[in-house]
């Protein structure tokens, strides 16, 4: 995991950094002058549309000239492919030299030690690798020892009672009856 080889070529990858950092914000015609219009990419269809026309001093349009190299599309920045993966079983299909291994959110902490172990084992790549504090280990070691017998607990001691306070309404009708 330490050490990994990059399949594709890094100046596909380069190609394709420099591409997106030349691209444009493509923004929903007319958005600048209606609030109700969200700045969301909709494509303009009007028969008249200065956009679609692609007149001058208009913002771009989104068209296929902004895409990167096809070898690079789709791929992590690192240059692996991604493979969800949501079990041990999983790692035995991801390829370490081409394919990287990106563990699914859903997946818990136990099974996500044994998916990574597995995949130093293999030399596969993982993505969201994260350092597991506890082992799944010490977890087995405490479901064997024997639950102490329970003694009975002494319940806590009530707070001290105030003295309560007579209202006022109670001290002038004790005084109207005297």
């Amino acid at each position: 995991m330490s050490e990994r080889k990059i399949p594709i070529s890094k100046k596909a990858l380069k190609t394709r950094e420099r591409a997106k950092n030349k691209k444009p914000s493509f923004v929903r015609p007319e958005s600048w002058r209606y609030d109700k219009f969200s700045e969301s990419w909709r494509r303009p269809r009007g028969l008249d549309n200065k956009m679609r026309r692609k007149i001058k001093g208009w913002p771009p349009t989104v068209s296929t000239g902004y895409k990167g190299p096809k070898i690079a599309r789709g791929l992590h920045p690192s240059g692996y492919r991604e493979v969800m993966v949501h079990n041990v079983d999983d790692i035995a299909k991801v390829d370490p030299a081409t394919q990287a291994a990106r563990i699914a959110h859903t997946v818990g902490m136990r099974k996500r030690a044994q998916i990574i172990a597995q995949a130093k084992k293999r030399k596969v790549y993982v993505l969201n690798f994260k350092v597991i504090k506890e082992s799944p280990q010490k977890e087995t070691v405490a479901e064997q020892k024997e639950p102490e017998k329970s003694k009975p607990q002494k319940k806590p001691a009530k707070k001290a009672d105030k003295p309560k306070t007579e209202s006022k309404k109670t001290k002038t009708e004790k005084g109207a009856k005297e």
